[in-house]
């Protein structure tokens, strides 16, 4: 029988990208989105696909889905540094409701339960890379602390979930991840960076530019969360890419790549941005036999091509 998959956040960046691949995989798919920072543009191209279907809901209230579902993926909630100010009581809710609810629909079905967690639970990390061991340096009360806590306590739930009614579920922590189909405002650095490169306008760099990131293509990303659900681990694993670079050095990229005349200016640091932020992946390697295999500039060249189309 034809599985069915249920994406929380489907209208989103990796939602979308994810509804993409379960459906190449064979699944049905139901998409759940309340668009408030989804597009239905991303989903626009699965119209008419008879293993599709999207429901605009908010995950904030119960949801019940006739039939069987197979597998849960929880990805519903804002997601970047400009939504921490915007939308700070939306982003708790989908933490703490939104995981509850998600966590009973897949209780209900004797679902696989994946949750999307991410670094931010690492805060700003006095470790370098990051293990899944590290127990994180958040501030709970700054900016940030709201997705920050709400992804954590969302980890917190799903694992007494599974401790308490032996559900399976699977936690990716996932890096900072691009490509195509991210929001131009969104807000981090190589949206923003490629907006303000195009439109040749300054581009904007926090600090000196010498905080550390790392950034893992979309494909690669889903490559890894699919081989996560057919693992049989439940805790916690790292996916992201490994490699280093300054903001600075991904800002002079980006120049090079698009060819603009904008010009990099400085500005202060946001708060609690953190300094580091580069995953260690040595269990996803071992469990899921998965590592990135898309270099920056590449993934840069076909994300650059997208917002050609957008802007």
């Amino acid at each position: 029988m034809t599985k069915t998959a249920l994406v929380t956040g489907g209208a989103g960046f990796i939602g979308s990208h994810l509804c993409d691949r379960l459906l190449e995989e064979g699944y049905r798919v139901i998409a759940v989105d309340n668009l408030l920072t989804g597009s239905p543009r991303n989903l626009a191209h699965l119209r008419g696909n008879p293993r599709f279907r999207f429901l605009r809901r908010d995950i904030n209230r119960p949801l019940r889905v006739p039939g069987r579902v197979d597998l849960v993926l929880h990805f519903a909630s804002p997601a970047s540094p400009k939504d921490f100010e915007v939308y700070p009581i939306q982003i708790l809710k989908a933490g703490a409701l939104g995981t509850h609810h998600m966590l009973g629909l897949a209780r209900a079905h004797r679902s696989t339960f994946l949750l999307a967690s991410t670094s931010e639970v690492y805060g700003d990390p006095r470790v370098d890379p990051q293990p899944e061991s590290y127990w994180g340096n958040v501030n709970p009360v700054g900016i940030r602390g709201v997705y920050d806590e709400a992804k954590r306590f969302a980890e917190a739930m799903t694992m007494a979930y599974h401790r308490v009614h032996g559900l399976d579920t699977k936690i990716a922590r996932i890096f900072n991840t691009y490509g195509p189909r991210m929001r131009p405002e969104d807000g981090r650095a190589i949206p923003n960076f490629i907006t303000q490169a195009l439109r040749a306008r300054p581009l904007t760099v926090h600090g000196r530019g010498r905080q550390t990131r790392s950034f893992c293509y979309i494909n690669d990303l889903i490559e890894g969360i699919l081989r996560l659900t057919r693992s049989p681990t439940h805790g916690p694993i790292n996916l992201g890419n490994p490699e280093n670079y300054t903001i600075l050095q991904l800002a002079r990229r980006i120049q090079a790549l698009t060819g603009s005349p904008s010009r990099i200016v400085y500005r202060p640091l946001p708060q609690d941005d953190p300094r580091q932020r580069r995953p260690d992946i040595r269990l996803a390697r071992r469990l899921l036999h998965w590592s990135p295999r898309t270099g920056l500039d590449e993934g840069l060249k076909e994300t650059i091509a997208y917002f050609h189309t957008v802007l």
